[in-house]
């Protein structure tokens, strides 16, 4: 270990703070793992104060890139825009190797990073932007490749699992669930990325294009939050031998992707099911391996931290590799599909007065004429009597059907609630 290795940490929010306290408490055992022996050279963030010698702290993070004597920046600003961007593109530019947990920023500009980080012969490492503490990134790009991956689903946020799983064993409603989340460190005080699904997109993006040496397609996918799911839902879900969870899948047929996120009922007995708490799975299914599940925390500074400091050792230990295993101009070109050539079994929901029971015929009349087939349905009382649920499970059916179907009930006086949650066989 003749050389120092010398590390820059940008942005020192809860990940960046314990990630500082981490590496100094674990230098020596981490060096010898490495062989190299490191030192956090350099750290700064544009809001917070931390006790740190002069030295070591830098008022503008942009001059992060142009320091000699730093070889890694870890950034941890967060956002596809703005500082961490301008960061990232300037550190490779100027050929420093580059750990982030930034999936919004890798989903966006991965493609045009890698390129940078090829050319310049650096590391862009971003373990941790995928579920946390599964080292799910590295599992395809190294004890998996030699696999033809043609599926990859799962759980992949952890906040939205903690939701619905409040939902369901604590009997809260949705407001008091998030309510929790958010008291006990699990939420973020605006969850929009979380709960409309935009977080387990960017990480679906970046999956897609591992699994199936493509470059990353940012547009074609669909996208659906958890925002619509309510105690009902649940408690019916259950009745009926399901769980809910917000899903992310890819998966490749023949010459065609499709990406898509959204809320799903899942047999109860399945593993997916079972999937409870802040805990994300990510399985995998492909040749020769057929089907392997991973589980783990997918959030907090314990398990980031986990993945970042793995990214460190592995750069540490001088072996340049490429961001994305294939060089991106030699990426697999392919189709993408989107949900309009999907099809699926469906949990369909219509709330109504009990004394517009006569109407339940009625429904079944316009499910059929829009071609919408019924497995079996069941008519469950509330409120005190005076409203009732008509769940119907559908067999398989094109989703457009399934979409189009809302806009047949739009009164809103007679009809309290109208929806569907796609059922999915994981």
């Amino acid at each position: 270990m003749n050389r120092k290795f010398n590390i820059a940490i940008i942005g020192l929010g809860n990940i960046g703070s314990y990630l500082y306290t981490f590496l100094k408490q674990k230098r020596k055992i981490l060096s010898k793992k490495a062989r190299v022996d490191f030192n956090i050279s350099h750290i700064c963030d544009k809001k917070r104060k931390f006790k740190v010698s002069k030295n070591k702290w830098l008022k503008n993070y942009l001059d992060a890139p142009k320091i000699k004597e730093i070889d890694l920046i870890v950034e941890l600003i967060g956002g596809a825009e703005g500082s961490a961007k301008k960061l990232v593109f300037s550190a490779l530019k100027n050929k420093k190797h580059v750990v982030t947990a930034n999936k919004a920023l890798i989903a966006k500009y991965g493609n045009q990073l890698a390129k940078i980080a090829e050319k310049n012969k650096v590391n862009l490492e971003y373990e941790a932007a995928v579920c946390g503490g599964i080292p799910v990134i590295r599992s395809i790009k190294d004890g998996l490749i030699t696999n033809q991956i043609n599926k990859v689903y799962g759980i992949f946020n952890g906040t939205t699992n903690f939701i619905l799983s409040s939902m369901d064993f604590d009997k809260l409603n949705f407001d008091f669930a998030l309510k929790k989340a958010q008291k006990l460190g699990y939420a973020e005080r605006n969850p929009k990325a979380d709960l409309a699904g935009f977080d387990v997109a960017d990480k679906l993006r970046i999956l897609s294009a591992l699994c199936f040496n493509s470059t990353i397609n940012y547009k074609n996918i669909y996208i659906e939050g958890i925002n619509n799911i309510d105690q009902k839902d649940v408690q019916y879900s259950n009745l009926l031998g399901f769980k809910i969870k917000l899903l992310g899948l890819t998966e490749k047929n023949n010459n065609t992707i499709v990406q898509k996120v959204f809320p799903a009922l899942v047999k109860s007995n399945s593993s997916t099911a079972k999937i409870n708490g802040v805990l994300n799975n990510v399985i995998l299914e492909g040749k020769p391996i057929g089907s392997i599940e991973m589980i783990g925390e997918g959030a907090g500074p314990k398990a980031t931290v986990s993945a970042i400091s793995s990214d460190i050792i592995s750069v540490m230990k001088d072996s340049i590799k490429l961001p994305f295993n294939t060089p991106i101009k030699e990426k697999n070109k392919y189709k993408f599909r989107d949900m309009l050539n999907e099809s699926y079994e469906a949990y369909l929901r219509f709330d109504l007065q009990v004394k517009n029971i006569g109407l339940v015929k009625n429904i079944i009349r316009k499910l059929k004429k829009n071609r919408i087939h019924i497995q079996k349905y069941k008519k469950i009382n509330f409120n005190s009597n005076k409203f009732f649920s008509l769940i119907i499970i559908t067999k398989i059916t094109k989703d457009p059907n399934l979409r189009g179907i809302i806009k047949n009930f739009k009164n809103k006086k007679i009809y309290k609630c109208v929806k569907f949650i796609r059922i999915e066989k994981v």
